[in-house]
């Protein structure tokens, strides 16, 4: 199964998110088969915070890929905005 998820980045006071397609079975921050974007928790402007190719994002979910809990709840957010 595939899962659009987070990966960690960043430093360890100021942690940066990278949003990918990953096999279920890999690690937080293993392989991605791609990335479609980044998360900044810390960003000032909302519209920074979740910069994703949303293009993308619907062709994996198409392909049967299923978001996280937490990918889920911030496309809604990105969705809405």
């Amino acid at each position: 199964m595939v899962r659009i998820r987070l990966a960690k980045t960043g430093k360890r006071n100021d942690p940066k998110w990278r949003v990918g397609v990953f096999d279920k079975r890999t690690r937080r921050d293993g392989k991605a088969i791609e990335y479609l974007g980044s998360y900044n928790q810390h960003a000032k402007d909302p519209g920074e915070k979740l910069k994703v190719d949303m293009e993308r994002v619907e062709y994996w979910i198409g392909k049967g890929a299923r978001p996280s809990e937490t990918i889920a709840r911030l496309l809604e957010l990105k969705v809405d905005a």
